[in-house]
């Protein structure tokens, strides 16, 4: 009998901000929009403490920071000698590979397209419009078009004026071009799965955006009508993935230099745990802050979303499982190479979201839809990959 299958070496989750994300995720959305209500001018200006270009602000730094110490954890977990050892690992991490970046974006572009602008449209608001930040360096006169937008003056601020339905369907596409998060660490764990292969596909995940992130989100963003610069999408990497991830190396490297490998792992890590989680939620406060109107407004706004999001998830696991189970992968290289697409990396989608588009902006909030499904989705899947081990019985053998 493997010890897989055996029920008393059950894993659970031991964290509670891991454990009771979605929780928190819901206490920041009231929060948030008490916060917007209450106290409006707090969350303008912090989001005015910003980096200007031309007089557009570009780089919001309370927002920077909070990104950057949701992103900064997740790197430093990540020992990158080990995507050396890759090779080893053959079908799983190729299998991923494919699906990540060769599926899963154009999947998630045409699944939200067709539920965001054509079925739930006009629950939407056929009219609606949201206001997104101008496109880093391009100098437009008021009234100009832009892709599927208009240059429109507000509070002194030239911004650009977009179909609402557009802007989800913008952070949908960051979205979909994000795979795998740190969380899928967890989710591989709990479904017992290959803890080695999953870290290993973690780092190759995080090294591919770096190349393939801004490429495919300038493409299909300008599929959808709502472009941006090239050098917006590159600054957006330099600043959510090189720069942690380039911090993440060095601090490690430095640190088990210094204390040695188990302080790292024991005491560093373990402070460091809920960093993330803190800089999320508290990014989450301020974007709703600013959503509070829209939801209160429709407060069917997030289920519009959270419905594509859903099917997207469930179609990548599914193609993702079947497809391992038809290479005959054994089920611990199986399941976490199935919930590595299905996850979304979304620190990532969240801070490109905010800066190419603003944290007012529907996509910003789109991306935050994407969390909030997250936890209960993947707990999901977690249980259907234990309930069918014996699928890849033969494969083990």
């Amino acid at each position: 009998m493997n010890d897989e299958a055996n029920p008393a070496n059950e894993r659970k989750l031991t964290n509670l901000f891991e454990r009771y994300l979605t929780l928190w995720v819901g206490l920041c959305i009231v929060g948030g929009i008490l916060l917007g209500r209450v106290a409006p001018r707090v969350a303008k200006y912090l989001d005015s403490l910003s980096i200007a270009v031309k007089g557009a602000p570009v780089v919001s730094i309370p927002i920077a920071v909070c990104l950057f110490f949701m992103m900064y954890p997740i790197m430093v977990k990540i020992d990158f000698a080990s995507v050396i050892k890759a090779g080893k690992s053959g079908r799983p991490v190729w299998l991923t590979l494919f699906v990540n970046w060769a599926i899963k974006p154009f999947t998630m572009y045409g699944i939200a397209l067709l539920f965001l602008g054509v079925l739930f449209r006009g629950l939407i608001g056929a009219d609606a419009t949201d206001l997104v930040k101008m496109p880093l360096g391009l100098d437009l006169a008021v009234g100009d078009a832009h892709g599927a937008g208009t240059v429109v003056l507000s509070d002194g601020v030239k911004m650009l004026q977009v179909p609402l339905w557009r802007s989800y369907l913008a952070g949908c596409i960051l979205l979909g071009i994000a795979p795998c998060t740190a969380m899928v660490l967890v989710w591989g764990y709990l479904a017992r799965g290959n803890d080695g292969l999953t870290l290993v596909m973690v780092a190759i995940n995080s090294l591919t955006m770096l190349v393939l992130y801004g490429l495919l989100g300038g493409f299909l963003l300008g599929i959808g009508r709502l472009p941006v610069p090239w050098q917006a999408l590159l600054l957006s990497i330099g600043i959510y993935v090189a720069l942690p991830l380039v911090a993440g190396y060095f601090s490690r490297k430095w640190i088990i230099q210094s204390k040695g490998e188990t302080w790292f792992k024991e005491k560093f890590l373990h402070v460091l745990t809920p960093v993330t989680i803190i800089a999320l939620l508290t990014t989450l406060v301020l974007l709703f802050s600013f959503k509070g109107e829209t939801i209160l407004g429709n407060p069917l706004t997030i289920l519009w979303i959270a419905i594509p999001l859903f099917l997207q998830t469930m179609l990548i696991f599914w193609l993702g499982y079947w497809w391992a189970k038809l290479l005959k992968l054994p089920y611990r290289d199986a399941a976490p190479a199935a919930m590595i697409g299905a996850s979304n990396h979304f620190e990532v989608a969240i801070a490109t979201a905010t800066m190419l588009f603003g944290l007012s902006s529907g996509a910003a909030l789109a991306t935050v839809v994407g969390v909030l499904i997250e936890v209960p989705v993947m707990l999901w899947l977690v249980k259907i990959c234990l309930r069918t081990q014996h699928w890849f019985e033969q494969a083990r053998a």
